[in-house]
């Protein structure tokens, strides 16, 4: 059995787990199916189309599943799709997919803090932050372990890669290749996510050749296309041709580099991306 404060709305047809805890004056609208050990409390807003797994925890005032913001949604049957251990602070809005039988979806293990927003058909993988008032606009894709830093913003089709870091106050119109540091306005690469990497579990010969392809890219001068060829010439480990096919991927282009010309000024700038990091996880 679930515990249902006497406040909750619930509508018709709602699929309702085990163990779950619904707070006072949350609403669940028809056809929301929620799995079990969930905590959903005061003032939620589970609007329909809405599915979510086992364990999560949304605070108070948060908004599930409610229409999109896009003109040319007409009320056609769409989706938000969460999965499990998700935590989703207060105030966050999620929007449910914009064309017929498309969906939003949230993978596993998020941490969602208050006021960020996802908008319609962004799709999140797992072991994600994103700090306070972060915003996706919509079809944007973040892949696992992205770290979204407080007020950035980011265009649609946007694509932000594995453990990509991006500062406070960015505003990002490309790609975020897997593993890259950025920040500014528009936002550029600044370093390679050195701190993100050791604690994610790679090792120093797999960090290596990341950096590596950081320089073909950012450092050498060649073009995307030269810098590619090279790299898939001589550097082999998954996590590379990871980089590789996102970027290869890539429509709207990755980010551009800092623009900075000298050497010096070059290493400069990564020994500060890293410093940055390095006092974060002091921090942490």
């Amino acid at each position: 059995m679930s515990e249902i404060h006497p406040s909750a709305i619930i509508g018709k047809q709602v699929e309702i787990g085990i163990h779950n805890v619904i707070g006072p004056n949350v609403i669940l609208e028809d056809g929301v199916k929620i799995g079990s050990h969930n905590k959903i409390l005061a003032g939620a807003y589970l609007a329909r189309g809405t599915e979510i797994g086992n364990y999560n925890i949304l605070h108070m005032n948060t908004v599930i599943g409610h229409e999109p913001q896009d003109i040319a949604y007409q009320g056609q049957e769409t989706f938000t799709k969460i999965g499990s251990k998700n935590v989703i602070r207060e105030f966050v809005t999620i929007h449910r997919g914009t064309k017929e039988g498309t969906a939003t979806v949230i993978g596993d293990e998020n941490f969602l803090m208050a006021y960020c927003h996802i908008a319609h058909n962004c799709h999140l993988g797992n072991h994600i932050i994103m700090v306070n008032q972060a915003s996706l606009t919509g079809h944007c894709v973040v892949e696992d372990k992205a770290f979204l830093s407080g007020m950035t913003g980011f265009h649609q089709f946007t694509r932000i890669g594995t453990l990509a870091m991006v500062s406070a106050l960015t505003a990002i119109n490309k790609d975020i290749p897997p593993y890259v540091v950025c920040g500014g306005r528009p936002g550029v690469a600044q370093g390679i996510n050195v701190v993100g990497m050791r604690r994610a579990g790679i090792g120093p010969q797999v960090r290596a050749e990341i950096k590596e392809v950081y320089k073909l890219l950012y450092r050498s001068g060649l073009n995307v296309s030269q810098a590619l060829d090279r790299i898939k010439n001589s550097l082999k480990s998954p996590e590379v041709v990871h980089m590789v096919e996102f970027i290869e991927a890539s429509k709207r282009g990755i980010l551009d580099g800092s623009g900075v010309d000298t050497i010096s000024h070059r290493k400069n700038r990564l020994s500060s991306a890293d410093s940055d990091i390095e006092i974060q996880e002091e921090l942490a």
